[in-house]
C-alpha cells in the first residue's frame, strides 16, 4: 500500500492539535452509544473514580467511569462479567490514547467468553494435578546454567541479568527468545518450552515477563504454554507480571516469582552472604582449634604431672631400699675398720700381707690407711 499523498499545509500540525482533532472526529463522528463487552481489570481509585477494560475475542478498549457514575451501581461487577457500557468514545489528548467514557453499566449473570474459556483451562489444569503442590521441585542451591524464557527485547531479562550478576557472577544465562504478547505469542512460549528440556547441562528455567494489562498476560493463561511448562525436566520459576498479577503459569511452575528481578534473586545464591559464612566458618574453625589447642595442652600438663607423680612413687621403695643396702655395704667396708685405727700392708704386687712371716728384712710394702697410703719398708725392730 503506497502512503498517501501529503496536501499542502502553511506549517506542520503539533502533536496538541493532531490529538485535538481526533478527539473531535471520534466525539463528533460516533455520540453516544451502547457497546457490549467482557469487563476486565477493574480499578477503583481512591478519588472514587474506575478504570477498567472491555474487550472481546478481537479487540479491547481502555474505559473510565467518573465517580458520580459509578457511585449509583450498587455493586462492582467482577472482573470476566458479560456487560453492557452506555458511553461516548473519545481520545484522552494528554496520552493520545483512545478511551471510552462509561455513563452507564449494566452487568450480566453471565460471563463472557474470554472468562469462560480462562475457568475452562483452570478446571482441565486443575484436573490433571497441574495446580498439585505436591509435585512441586526444590530449587536447585547452586545452579551453573539457567534457562531464561522470555522477549530478548524486554526489561525482564535485563533485570534477571543485573540481578544474577550482581548476586552470583558465574551463573550462565541461556536467552530462548519469544514473544510473550500477540497473536504468536502462545506458539513461541511453547516452542522455547520444549526447547528447554532438549538443552544440556541447564539447571533451571525462568519464565519471565514485566508488568502489564490482564489482557496483555493472558497468554500465560493458556493452557498449552501451561502444559508445555509442567513438561520441563529441570525446576521452573514463573515471573509474569507485577507482584499482585498471578496467572495460571505462576500456579503450574515449582516456584512463583512477584517480579522478573525476585525470580533471579530466588534463582542464584548471594555470593555476599557465602564470603560472610565461609569467613564466619574459618573464625569459628580458629577459635574451635584454639580450644582444642588449649584443652590438649592442659591434659598433657595434667598427664606430665600424673606421670611425674606416678614415677616418683615408684621409686621411693628402690630408693628406701638402695639407701638402706649402701648403709650396711658401707658399713661392712674396709675403710670403716681403718677409720678406727686399724690399716692394711700390701707387697708390691698388692697383695695383702696377713702375717710376720710375710715380712723380710728391707722389703718394701704399702701401708693403706683410712685418708691414704704410706709408703714403708720392713726391718728389725731394736
Amino acid at each position: 500500500m503506497s502512503p498517501p499523498v501529503s496536501a499542502p499545509r502553511a506549517a506542520p500540525w503539533t502533536v496538541a492539535q493532531l490529538c485535538r482533532a481526533a478527539r473531535q472526529t471520534v466525539e463528533g463522528g460516533l455520540g453516544a452509544l451502547w457497546v457490549q463487552g467482557e469487563l476486565s481489570g477493574l480499578k477503583v481509585f481512591r478519588s472514587g473514580h474506575w478504570y477498567f477494560t472491555l474487550r472481546d475475542a478481537e479487540a479491547q478498549v481502555r474505559c473510565v467511569m467518573w465517580r458520580s457514575y459509578a457511585a449509583r451501581l450498587r455493586t462492582q461487577p467482577p472482573d470476566g462479567t458479560a456487560v453492557y457500557a452506555f458511553g461516548a468514545p473519545t481520545v484522552w489528548e494528554e496520552k493520545g490514547e483512545f478511551r471510552f467514557t462509561v455513563y452507564d453499566l449494566l452487568p450480566t449473570d453471565r460471563l463472557g467468553v474470554q472468562q469462560r474459556e480462562l475457568e475452562r483451562t483452570r478446571e482441565a489444569l486443575a484436573r490433571d494435578g497441574l495446580f498439585d503442590p505436591g509435585r512441586k521441585r526444590p530449587l536447585p542451591p547452586l545452579p551453573s546454567r539457567i534457562a531464561v524464557v522470555t522477549s530478548p527485547d524486554g526489561a525482564a531479562i535485563r533485570d534477571i541479568a543485573t540481578v544474577t550478576r550482581k548476586r552470583w557472577p558465574s551463573v550462565e544465562l541461556v536467552v530462548l527468545g519469544a514473544r510473550v504478547q500477540g497473536a504468536d505469542a502462545e506458539a513461541d512460549l511453547v516452542r522455547a518450552l520444549e526447547l528447554v528440556t532438549r538443552l544440556d547441562g541447564v539447571d533451571l528455567c525462568i519464565v519471565a515477563r514485566g508488568g502489564g494489562s490482564r489482557e496483555d498476560l493472558a497468554v500465560f493463561n493458556r493452557e498449552a504454554v501451561c502444559r508445555a511448562l509442567a513438561r520441563v525436566r529441570v525446576p521452573t520459576v514463573s515471573a509474569v507480571g507485577h507482584e499482585t498479577d498471578v496467572s495460571f503459569t505462576d500456579l503450574v511452575a515449582d516456584v512463583r516469582a512477584a517480579t522478573p528481578s525476585a525470580a533471579a534473586a530466588l534463582a542464584v545464591p548471594d555470593q555476599s552472604e557465602y564470603l560472610h559464612r565461609v569467613a564466619s566458618l574459618g573464625h569459628r574453625l580458629g577459635h574451635a582449634l584454639r580450644r582444642v589447642t588449649r584443652l590438649a595442652a592442659e591434659r598433657l600438663d595434667r598427664s606430665r604431672d600424673r606421670l611425674q607423680g606416678a614415677l616418683e612413687r615408684a621409686l621411693v621403695v628402690p630408693r628406701q631400699r638402695l639407701d638402706r643396702l649402701g648403709a650396711e655395704l658401707h658399713a661392712l667396708s674396709p675403710l670403716r675398720v681403718l677409720e678406727r685405727g686399724y690399716s692394711v700392708a700390701r707387697d708390691p704386687e698388692g697383695r695383702v700381707l696377713r702375717r710376720v712371716a710375710q715380712f723380710h728384712d728391707g722389703m718394701p710394702f704399702t701401708l693403706r690407711v683410712s685418708d691414704g697410703s704410706v709408703a714403708a719398708r720392713a726391718g728389725e725392730l731394736p
